[in-house]
């Protein structure tokens, strides 16, 4: 070793551990394991629904919820770092507005969403990334024994939470997509595979000319029903139970797939595509809701979810080229895509001249 090196270390361990530094975003990218599991806490508790009237104490906070009050507080005092919640006064938090959207009463709670994360079959499957990593195949089967849906059918535990968690964070994504595209003049919309059905009943109160097919298997009707009941537009919705990959409902101006390929297979993509394909007019066209993946180091959401998606099913989300083969192996045309920079964007597929 010599005198130089001895007296004087490459790098600043101070900058390091405190400054602008690799290591130090690191460190932060490490943190965001503990702080995820700090909010599942939080949101089980509801802490940010005894904020809504006013900033507590913790003390308070911990009474309302049955915690204990210095390790609630050392735990708000974390995600506040992250701006979830604020110190307004020594050891007295209120809501913010990222905090805000834990709230169980905003049309955007993620509540449910971050409930849903805390679940041991949740957490297993996330402790298990390797295993889809190596084998490609869905680390959630793998711990839990089911697939994803097939799971929680057969939970009435956690049905409803699961239910809630899936049907608010695509409804959020698949309406700011919808409001990209117009369907004023579209008087038949087929909606295929969405589901919970919300989006469909929202489109229906919007354009009050519109008629609709709703087109899903036979365990998600129930819940789709019960939503064009509340929403008032049941007497205008053909429901249709059945498999989408075997029968595809015709006459369509317009073919709605909120959220649906992402949750397929490419070869049963193409299944639905060419079906929809073989049925529709060629005045009509096909609205594909799901993210389009940039190339490239890019940042976009999606990308994140998308490794989600990995584990939990046989689901993966696609770039525009990916999408743009599809669709021509299906008999469609790419036409054009709006909302790229949302989670989920819509693309156009038309039919190709026969």
């Amino acid at each position: 070793m010599t005198e130089q090196t001895a007296s004087k270390p490459a790098v600043s361990t101070m900058k390091e551990l405190h400054g602008d530094s690799a290591f130090s975003d690191m460190i932060w990218l490490l943190s965001g394991l503990p702080i995820a599991y700090m909010l599942q806490t939080v949101a089980e508790l509801g802490i940010a629904d005894e904020l809504v009237a006013e900033p507590l104490p913790v003390e308070e906070l911990a009474e309302r919820t049955g915690s204990d009050a210095d390790a609630l507080y050392r735990v708000l005092r974390g995600v506040a770092t992250k701006g979830v919640f604020t110190e307004v006064a020594h050891r007295t938090f209120g809501l913010t507005p990222l905090g805000d959207i834990l709230r169980s009463d905003v049309p955007n709670s993620l509540r449910d969403a971050f409930r849903m994360h805390g679940q041991q079959c949740m957490r297993d499957t996330y402790a298990e990334t390797a295993y889809s990593v190596r084998t490609g195949k869905p680390a959630f089967e793998h711990v839990n024994g089911a697939p994803l849906f097939p799971y929680f059918a057969q939970r009435p535990d956690l049905k409803d939470l699961f239910a809630s968690f899936t049907g608010t964070a695509a409804l959020r994504m698949q309406l700011a997509a919808a409001e990209t595209c117009d369907l004023t003049g579209v008087h038949r919309l087929v909606d295929v595979g969405e589901l919970h059905g919300r989006l469909l009943a929202t489109l229906l109160v919007r354009y009050p000319h519109l008629e609709a097919v709703y087109a899903d298997q036979p365990f998600a009707v129930p819940g789709a029903e019960q939503a064009f009941r509340e929403a008032g537009v049941a007497g205008r919705v053909e429901v249709v139970a059945g498999d989408y990959l075997r029968s595809i409902p015709p006459d369509g101006d317009v073919y709605l797939l909120p959220q649906l390929l992402h949750r397929l297979s490419d070869t049963d993509a193409v299944t639905v595509l060419a079906g929809i394909a073989r049925v529709m007019s060629p005045a009509g066209k096909v609205l594909v809701i799901d993210p389009v993946l940039p190339e490239g180091d890019l940042p976009h959401l999606a990308k994140v979810l998308d490794c989600t998606q990995l584990l939990l099913g046989p689901i993966r989300d696609r770039t525009e080229a990916e999408f743009r083969e599809l669709f021509e192996e299906a008999g469609l045309r790419l036409a054009g895509i709006s909302g790229r920079a949302l989670p989920s964007s819509v693309l156009v597929a038309l039919p190709r001249p026969r």
